[in-house]
């Protein structure tokens, strides 16, 4: 089977591969471009973009809000002619302020998840930048497609189905993944094609659909779109090449992940989410946690300082410089398969070319 050509609202990749974005810190402007070479879309992860930036602390807003601006500046250096954008999540306090500088920054597209990217439609309305939301059920594809229909008359460029097998935060409820009760990627992506399929239908339209969580090569590349996928977006495996952004101590950490090693937890956020079992982890859910020494502020509706069982924000910061116990370590349920650093072209190739016999 032939890889698909996929136009995204006009975006049309030379390979149908999105990077996924990951944050904090993970995905910016070195990986996405990378992988914008090579003939993906490359994804600069928004969550708490500027927390390099001197001023971070005091004004946090305000240092992600120019950090935005320059990592897809640097990225459009680096990747002149590739597609390059950002993922944010729905439940950011500010995600409104964040959105709308990363479209005034001439973001190529804007992808969403972490709950319902419902005002997706009108922070990019009037600008080129496509609207991509991130859904792990076809009941979450209904909702947010009928209310873009309904309310802004809006469809979406594309769509992403996240299965549990994926990193970071997860769209499937904590007890379903412990009892593996939940629904695989094959079933959350049939029936999300199948929702979609009629949709196309009722409103002549085409929206592709890209599938996402435990994508590791060809083979699983070939399964996604003998289903209905028009592509793929995958992120873990871009994690151990030579172009991430994070540190080298992250990396290691991939590296000597075993399958044992992933953990399943409940975020700060609410959600469920997949992680690397480190010290910091450990100490997190296992011996008491670990206090809050600054608030960010980043979703004061979800997370109070004085009862969570840590700073979701910091303990980010602590894994992307490889500090602190190891910090939180977000990772896809296959990182046990990762063993070596290889580069961007060489993860494209895993993924769109099939073995050498």
């Amino acid at each position: 089977m032939n890889l698909p050509e996929v136009s995204i609202g006009g975006l049309c990749p030379k390979l149908p591969v999105i990077q996924g974005g990951m944050g904090i810190g993970i995905s910016l402007s070195g990986l996405a471009s990378a992988v914008a070479n090579a003939g993906g879309i490359g994804i600069i992860s928004g969550v708490q973009i500027g927390f390099r930036e001197p001023d971070f602390e005091k004004d946090p807003v305000s240092a992600n809000i120019r950090a935005i601006g320059k990592e897809l500046r640097r990225a459009r250096e680096l990747a002149p002619n590739g597609i390059i954008g950002m993922n944010f999540m729905s439940i950011d306090s500010h995600y409104t302020e964040y959105v709308t500088e990363a479209v005034k920054q001439g973001a190529d597209l804007i992808i969403s998840g972490a709950g319902l990217p419902l005002t997706l439609p009108e922070l990019t309305a009037g600008s080129q930048t496509r609207i991509v939301p991130i859904v792990s059920s076809a009941r979450a594809c209904r909702l947010i497609l009928t209310k873009w229909l309904r309310k802004h008359n809006r469809f979406p460029d594309a769509v992403v189905v996240e299965g549990p097998l994926a990193g970071g935060h997860l769209g499937f409820k904590l007890d379903d993944l412990y009892n593996r009760t939940n629904q695989t990627l094959e079933q959350a992506l049939a029936d999300v094609v199948a929702y979609i399929r009629k949709f196309e239908q009722e409103h002549n339209v085409s929206i592709p659909i890209f599938a996402a969580g435990g994508i590791m090569d060809y083979t699983d590349v070939q399964r996604m779109l003998e289903i209905g996928a028009s592509g793929v977006q995958v992120g873990s495996s871009f994690v151990t090449t030579k172009e991430c952004d994070a540190s080298d101590r992250f990396k290691q950490t991939y590296l000597d992940a075993r399958p044992e090693d992933v953990r399943i937890i409940k975020s700060p956020t609410g959600f469920a989410a997949r992680a690397v079992n480190t010290k910091f982890v450990q100490q997190a859910y296992d011996h008491g946690g670990i206090p809050v020494q600054h608030c960010f502020r980043c979703m004061p509706e979800i997370c109070n300082a004085a009862t969570t069982p840590y700073c979701l924000s910091q303990a980010l910061f602590d894994a992307a410089r490889g500090e602190n116990m190891g910090g939180l370590v977000f990772c896809g349920g296959r990182v046990g398969e990762l063993h070596e650093i290889v580069t961007v072209q060489q993860v494209m190739d895993r993924l769109t070319k099939p073995a050498a016999m």
